[in-house]
């Protein structure tokens, strides 16, 4: 039986058996078919064909892989009953590219999304066996600063953030570290990003947290971006009042 086939037959007595979680919260975007019965299905990591990564044509590899994705399992959109988005923070262009695929696909499959912090999944999407204990999970924010947050990890393998994202400067990150915390991030200590497969160790916090609102939900891009702070500086008020 193939782990599409047992999604099926185990799913809770519907039809829609599947998650489909999307992650852009950095260049190196990420999308994976999940179940309740499966970590990962299938799953993509977007680049650019010369192996680097990069925020131009995202939107353009997102599509692709999770038709991917899809098809290789033949798992059909009205088998999809969830979708589920990291909400960053991040790079803003990357979080609105998934953002706005998220929410697309969400109105087009008639299914509810879901949102999830970007820093907790580059705790639960690591492949590197991490052990239980207390991390700070970061991501670059620019100007020698990162998007932080502390993360637990206990002995049954449950991921939990306490607290929202927080910006912390090298120095901080210092200090932290020496209350023998472990940093984990891109570059970091413990090298990783957040990956879509990471929604399936959080599913059910993710689900008890409830639905987004399709019209109205922004990822955290954490900050303003760079190009409407210039604006806002050079014209003297706010781009949005």
């Amino acid at each position: 039986m193939t782990k599409t086939e047992r999604a099926r037959k185990e799913s809770e007595g519907g039809t829609r058996s599947f998650t489909l979680a999307i992650e852009g919260s950095t260049y190196e975007g990420s999308v994976a078919l999940l179940s309740y019965v499966d970590p990962s299905i299938a799953e993509r990591q977007i680049r650019r064909e010369d192996g680097t990564v990069s925020p131009i044509g995202m939107g353009e590899q997102l599509m692709p892989a999770i038709a991917e994705c899809l098809e290789e399992n033949r798992v059909k959109r009205g088998e999809i009953g969830r979708i589920v988005c990291g909400a960053g923070p991040g790079s803003f262009t990357s979080l609105r590219v998934a953002a706005s695929v998220a929410k697309g696909l969400a109105a087009g499959y008639g299914v509810e999304l879901f949102a999830v912090s970007s820093l907790l999944l580059t705790v639960t999407g690591a492949k590197l066996g991490l052990g239980p204990g207390e991390y700070l999970s970061v991501l670059d924010a620019k100007r020698d600063e990162v998007f932080a947050a502390r993360i637990s990890l206990d002995t049954g393998g449950f991921a939990a953030q306490a607290g929202p994202a927080i910006i912390l400067t090298a120095e901080q990150i210092s200090e932290v570290s020496r209350d023998g915390v472990r940093i984990i991030g891109p570059g970091r200590e413990i090298d990783a990003t957040p990956h879509a497969r990471g929604v399936h160790a959080v599913l059910p916090s993710i689900l008890a947290a409830g639905q987004v609102d399709l019209a109205s939900w922004e990822p955290d891009y954490g900050r303003l971006a760079e190009a409407q702070v210039r604006w806002e500086a050079e014209h003297g008020r706010p781009l949005i009042p």
